[in-house]
């Protein structure tokens, strides 16, 4: 967090002795930093810069879950309250103004198009059919090269379970099972 942006009086999130707390910021430290407490353990701390700061404490839109110390929040809490907003399980008049978005890896989606073309096809294609779908995007300058990669390890390492085959050099199809 940038040093103009901070406000005595506030409650930030930060880490202390390990874990994620609020700790309010009470005044300007003279040797540097800020001097606040921890909301928690209501205990003095100092926070060395404005850089350990985290962000405002509770964060917008998202309930507060606390780890399995006993009412303590941590990096744990930090993700269930992270898993309670993918889930949808929300505190009650607290929303989420936008949905996690669905994210598609190239290999699954180039074994879509291979699954939907009548011929084996190299790498160049198949990168070239899923860009055009959409779903996927990169700004990766050699995409084809990391696909050939990623089928190559997929049937070095999976033998007859892969999804994919080498018909010819620099070509493959989909396995029919």
């Amino acid at each position: 967090m940038k040093k103009e942006k901070v406000k005595l009086g506030q409650t930030y999130v930060v880490k202390v002795s390990g874990k994620v707390a609020p700790v309010k910021l009470t005044a300007v430290n003279p040797h540097g930093g800020y001097d606040g407490v921890n909301q928690e353990t209501k205990k003095t701390v100092r926070v060395r810069n404005a850089g350990r700061l985290r962000g405002l404490w509770p964060k917008k839109n998202l309930p507060i879950v606390a780890g399995k110390t006993e009412g303590k929040a941590d990096d744990k809490g930090v993700a269930d309250t992270v898993a309670a907003v993918e889930k949808g399980n929300l505190a009650e008049g607290i929303t989420v103004p936008e949905a996690k978005k669905e994210r598609h890896s190239l290999l699954n989606l180039a074994a879509k198009v291979l699954a939907e073309a009548a011929a084996p096809l190299n790498c160049k294609e198949m990168v070239e059919k899923v860009l055009a779908t959409g779903l996927w995007q990169t700004s990766g300058k050699t995409p084809s090269a990391t696909l050939y990669s990623a089928i190559l390890r997929e049937i070095t390492t999976k033998g007859d379970a892969a999804r994919f085959r080498k018909t010819e050099r620099g070509k493959f199809e989909i396995v029919t099972k």
